[in-house]
């Protein structure tokens, strides 16, 4: 049983002790885990989708393996802006996001492929969907803004 203020104080003192060497660590962790986890799935992705059978069309095999490389791109920025915190790099991811857009659009166009619907970026995953494109990105399957 607490008897006096200094009892209390010193309860409180230690308390605050176990909490930030036990419980704040492991917070400050998840953020640092889901955004390797993000990476490691987008680094996946990227190299499945770099991983294509030659059409003997060099321009359509060159365009078939730089947009899964441009996406991954895209998709390891748009972790950074989840769970990045310095602001130089979030304005970077974001230059990124919109310079590999523009260039997956001008390889499609380039193409003749149709260009898939534009929409925002997402700032949170949510539970995967079907893909509905030729491409499949996280943009139009698996996020939403």
């Amino acid at each position: 049983m607490i008897n006096s203020p200094s009892q209390l104080r010193c309860l409180t003192v230690a308390f605050a002790a176990f909490i930030a060497v036990v419980c704040i660590p492991g917070q400050a962790e998840k953020p640092s885990a889901e955004f390797l986890a993000e990476n490691a799935a987008a680094m996946s992705k990227m190299m499945t989708g770099m991983a294509i059978k030659s059409s003997n069309d060099v321009d359509r095999d060159f365009a078939s393996m730089m947009i899964p490389h441009h996406q991954g791109a895209i998709d390891m920025a748009e972790a950074e802006l989840r769970h990045g915190h310095n602001e130089q790099l979030r304005r970077i991811a974001q230059e990124i996001i919109v310079d590999q857009q523009q260039e997956i659009a001008a390889m499609r166009l380039a193409l003749g492929d149709a260009l898939p619907a534009s929409i925002a970026a997402p700032t949170r995953p949510v539970a995967a969907a079907p893909a509905t494109s030729r491409h499949p990105t996280p943009r139009n399957a698996e996020y939403q803004p």
